[in-house]
């Protein structure tokens, strides 16, 4: 059944995902990593999936600046419906107890935030929490999402069998593309095929983004290990990466109790270079200055956002030290980080030359320090550069050409 769909959207329709969304990496604020399937709202209503949490998060990204540094989003997860569909409709029904106002009142609230809400469900039986999943009610569950103004459908893929994948997921797109209401469109296609042959080309042709790897963890380690991955670059899938379609390393964490500051900062750095969606899982009603201030960084938010979408890519790695670069603009212009993933001592020096990052330009180039604004000179190519690091830390600077 749902390869004859698939033949028969193939043949209503060739061309690639062009929704016109994520022509940058998509901002916004995810409940999973920080809040998970809490739904104990009689002894935790603060904290459960509710309406009242997604409505708290909308009011602190429309009034604590969020939104006007590029957040957009509010992304509910799992865990929000009933365990049974409508009888009659098959349509997913929000739990009436923790949304007593319906879905499509919520997102209006969340509209006349001047955001955008997002929601999440599942291409197998069930979801990972083991709810309804849209294997077989996938155009019903599309022209819902559209009902109540859905901006945004994560589809996970639990409880379905990877042979499947290259197939519902195009039909998933297309029901979405179908209802006419621009729909992010979220995958987790490659992140349950990490050791198999995956065809990066066609998941971006009809996916906005897609989880790559594991999930995040409130960790360092995790972190690491996410950048890691990422680095590795199997399969190429950094090529595939652009306006319109980037991979998703998952969650920005900071904010939570995992991560010192300067692991906050590296997590940034390292989003920024790799075009990553920046969804925050933390708790806006509660999270520091500090971390706050890390998240509404002009200058992290500018290589993030930056309009070629290339990823970046790691250039080399020796004794726990990274180095990445991704172009940008203006036209000729690199991000650089440097990431020290010592765990002691009191830090690196990095010493390298132009060449050494992959790039040939003959060009002077400008560094700027971007977290702190701090200009550290001119160099060309036969410049070495000698930077400080320390341990569990970042380096993370802009090299703009110098006329």
């Amino acid at each position: 059944m749902l390869k004859l769909l698939a033949l028969l959207i193939a043949v209503a329709c060739v061309s690639a995902l062009d929704n016109g969304l994520a022509r940058t990496p998509p901002m916004g604020w995810l409940s999973w990593q920080r809040f998970r399937c809490n739904i104990d709202c009689k002894n935790d209503p603060k904290n459960c999936i509710s309406e009242r949490l997604y409505m708290d998060m909308a009011d602190r990204m429309a009034a604590d600046g969020y939104k006007e540094a590029g957040y957009e989003y509010v992304n509910i997860d799992d865990c929000w419906a009933l365990k049974e569909r409508d009888p009659k409709t098959l349509q997913l029904v929000p739990d009436p107890v923790r949304f007593p106002s319906g879905m499509k009142k919520l997102a209006d609230y969340v509209h006349s935030k001047g955001l955008k809400l997002g929601t999440y469900g599942d291409m197998g039986i069930y979801t990972c929490g083991g709810y309804p999943g849209s294997k077989f009610t996938m155009e019903t569950d599309a022209r819902t999402f559209s009902e109540w103004g859905i901006d945004s459908f994560k589809m996970d893929g639990c409880y379905s069998t990877t042979a499947d994948f290259p197939t519902a997921y195009p039909i998933m797109e297309f029901y979405l593309n179908k209802t006419g209401r621009p729909i992010l469109f979220s995958c987790s296609w490659p992140a349950y095929m990490q050791t198999k042959d995956i065809n990066y080309p066609l998941i971006a042709e009809k996916c906005n983004i897609w989880r790559n790897y594991d999930d995040i963890a409130d960790s360092w380690d995790s972190v690491k290990t996410i950048i890691k991955f990422y680095g590795d670059n199997k399969g190429n899938f950094s090529a595939v990466a652009g306006p319109g379609n980037f991979n998703d390393p998952d969650m920005i964490i900071v904010g939570n109790r995992g991560l010192s500051y300067s692991e906050e900062q590296a997590q940034m750095a390292l989003w920024a270079m790799m075009a990553a969606p920046l969804f925050i899982s933390s708790d806006l009603r509660s999270i520091s200055n500090e971390s706050r201030d890390l998240l509404l960084h002009k200058g992290v938010i500018a290589i993030n956002q930056d309009k070629l979408g290339i990823m970046g890519q790691r250039v080399f790695a020796v004794s726990n030290i990274q180095v990445w670069t991704r172009p940008v603009l203006p036209a000729g212009s690199y991000a650089l980080a440097i990431l020290n993933e010592n765990d002691g001592g009191s830090g690196t020096t990095v010493k390298f030359y132009l060449s050494n990052l992959a790039i040939s330009s003959k060009s002077s180039f400008k560094l700027t320090e971007i977290f702190q604004g701090k200009d550290m000179g001119v160099f060309n190519s036969t410049t070495e550069f000698a930077i400080d690091v320390d341990v569990s830390s970042v380096f993370f600077g802009k090299l703009t050409p110098v006329s």
